[in-house]
This record gives C-alpha cells, sequence and structure tokens, in this order.
C-alpha cells in the first residue's frame, strides 16, 4: 500500500476522534524521569518507525487492534510491525531489545505479565525511545502497575476498566432483576486474571455496581489465565464446590472468562435460564447468539479493539512527528449489546 501523509481532512478527523474517546491528559512535573520512557526523545524528521507488541495476538480483540493499527499507520505512512507475545513474558522483553535495535522510534506495548514493566521501561530509556501502552498498564519501577505511583505508570491507551466494570455489574442487576431469582440460592461467579490491574478494577467495579442494585448476593471469586478453556476448567471446579447453588450470574475480565464460566455451567446442567453472563468485549458472546441457540450469556460490553489500536498509533506518531507529550491515559468508547442488537452495534463475529 503506497505511503502518503494524511490530509488535512483527515488530520481534522483524527483530532475530533481523539475528543470523542476521551483523551484523558492528565500530566505529571514531578522532576522525575518520564515513566513513558520518553525522556531525551528527539521529534522525528523522515519516516517514523513502530513496533507494536501484543500479548495474546490471535484473540479477536487483539487481531481487531492490530487491524486498527495498521489501518491508522497507512493513512499517516508510518512503518509499523505488529508482533503477537502469545503469553510469553519473556518474549516482551526480548522483542522489545530487537526493536530497539532495529531502531524503532516508539515502542507500544500490550504486556502478557506487568512484571516485566520496569525492564521494558529501562530498554526504552537507555535508548532514548518513546514507550506506550495499550490496555493493560505497567509501571516503570515495579511489578505491579496497583502499588505504583501514578508519576511511574506508563501512559495507556485502552479502556477504563471502572467504567467498564460498573456497566457491567449494572447490567447483571438488570438481567436477575428480571429473572426473578433469591439470593439465598445464587451466587455471582466472577472470574479473573489476578494479577493484571485492569482486571482488578473491571471486576471490582461490576461487584460494585451489582451490590449497589442487588444486595445480599454472595460471590465466589476465581483465579483464571483469562482464557476460555482455562476459565472452564476453573469454573467447572468452583460449581462442583457450590452444589446447593441453583443460580449462577457470572462475569470478569473479558469475554473470555465469562464464556468460559457459560459452557462449564452449561456442561454442569444449569440450563440457559437458570445463567445470567455478562460478558466484556462481544466478539464470543456474539457467537452464542449467532447459532439461535438459548443460550446463558445474556449481555456483553462491546469494546472495539479498532479503535485502541487506531488511537495508539496516533497517539505515538503525535509524539513523534509533533512532539505532544503523551496523555496519561486516553480512553475509548463502550456500547453494551445483547443478542437483539449486537450486529447493528458493528460487532465482527468471527
Amino acid at each position: 500500500m503506497p505511503r502518503t501523509a494524511p490530509s488535512p481532512s483527515r488530520t481534522a478527523s483524527a483530532a475530533a476522534l481523539l475528543l470523542a474517546l476521551g483523551l484523558a491528559a492528565t500530566a505529571c512535573s514531578t522532576g522525575q524521569q518520564s515513566a513513558s520512557g520518553d525522556g531525551g526523545v528527539a521529534k522525528v524528521d523522515g519516516k517514523i518507525s513502530i513496533t507494536y507488541l501484543q500479548k495474546q495476538g490471535d484473540q479477536e480483540y487483539f487481531v481487531g487492534e492490530a487491524a486498527g493499527a495498521k489501518a491508522e499507520a497507512a493513512e499517516l505512512g508510518v512503518d509499523l510491525k505488529v508482533v503477537n507475545l502469545g503469553n510469553d513474558a519473556n518474549k516482551t522483553v526480548s522483542e522489545a531489545q530487537s526493536a530497539l535495535a532495529q531502531k524503532s522510534n516508539g515502542l507500544i506495548v500490550v504486556v502478557p505479565d506487568p512484571a516485566v514493566g520496569p525492564q521494558v521501561v529501562q530498554a526504552a530509556r537507555d535508548a532514548k525511545v518513546a514507550l506506550l501502552t495499550s490496555d493493560d498498564q505497567i509501571c516503570a519501577n515495579g511489578p505491579d502497575p496497583s502499588a505504583c505511583a501514578k508519576d511511574q505508570l506508563v501512559p495507556r491507551i485502552g479502556f477504563s476498566g471502572q467504567q467498564m466494570g460498573a456497566e457491567v455489574g449494572k447490567r447483571a442487576a438488570e438481567e436477575y432483576g428480571k429473572a426473578g431469582w433469591s439470593a439465598a440460592d445464587t451466587r455471582v461467579l466472577a472470574a479473573w486474571k489476578q494479577d493484571v490491574t485492569v482486571c482488578g478494577d473491571r471486576v471490582k467495579a461490576a461487584q460494585a455496581a451489582f451490590d449497589t442494585a442487588v444486595p445480599g448476593v454472595k460471590t465466589v471469586d476465581v483465579a483464571t489465565d483469562n482464557t476460555p478453556t482455562g476459565a472452564q476448567d476453573k469454573v467447572a471446579a468452583t460449581v462442583t464446590a457450590n452444589p446447593g447453588v441453583k443460580h449462577w450470574v457470572v462475569w470478569g475480565c473479558n469475554d473470555e472468562n465469562v464464556q468460559g464460566g457459560v459452557t462449564a455451567l452449561a456442561n454442569a446442567g444449569f440450563k440457559a435460564d437458570d445463567v445470567i453472563g455478562v460478558g466484556l468485549g462481544a466478539y464470543l458472546a456474539c457467537k452464542d447468539w449467532k447459532s439461535g441457540q438459548p443460550s446463558g450469556m445474556k449481555a456483553a460490553l462491546f469494546i472495539n479493539g479498532k479503535d485502541v489500536g487506531a488511537l495508539a498509533v496516533r497517539t505515538m506518531y503525535d509524539r513523534l512527528k509533533n512532539g505532544k507529550d503523551f496523555p496519561a491515559e486516553a480512553f475509548a468508547p463502550t456500547r453494551m449489546v445483547d443478542a437483539s442488537n449486537w450486529q447493528a452495534a458493528g460487532v465482527t463475529c468471527g
């Protein structure tokens, strides 16, 4: 595809998109080195080269994110390389070092494990290369972003975990009310990878929103690896350990956790009417709805990876080409969908 400079209308549209996506441009001035790793980074006059390192690059959401990043890079005339890290934390460090050796001007990273954050930040600082994260946070001086000082969190493009979780909890409460269940024989099943900060943000917010509307329902927390099969296995064991429960409400960090939970419950003999699953992503939830069969997946919050990928590339471009500071965070929009409206909302269902 030929590389062309963005037209004035394209630039204006991108600027409008940034505003529409709720750009959070909080800045810190503590005198410490920037957590983005861009201390001493110079503007780039020629062709810009960006490397996008993604965990779980074959997951539907991240496939969309890569597509959005590539489309934006093509519009901006940026050379973009996307690397699938899978779930390999060590590969994050080696691929970051490889990108720096190949003279990438900027790194965008979705880490499989936030513990590698300090290594990635230090490598970027040493090379004087701009660093940006998407989706998951990393800390410049520690392995746990939840325990990190704000000025040491690397700037992030993604979604608001609190907002997303609150929407999930609110919808779950609405579905619970419609079902007419009793708190005595109902349990909430919350499934997520518990060392991922944004997952904790989502689940805690879902719990708070649900409890506000529906007090008294006990919750069972399930630690997973954020994959459908991992969640399914852990949920199956949890269900076996709770034989008196007749109804289940399921939420988690992503669609994978909820889909795994819903599948485990179906395999355990629970009918669709006895399960309220509220996904987060909609890219797996839609497959249940597409089949036309009854499903415990009652709704899902649609998050569009394409928006995040495009915004991440645009934000990095503005830093390298125009010297514009990174925002602390920038958020893309979300929308709750279900079997009746997911297609109209634009959900891509592979």
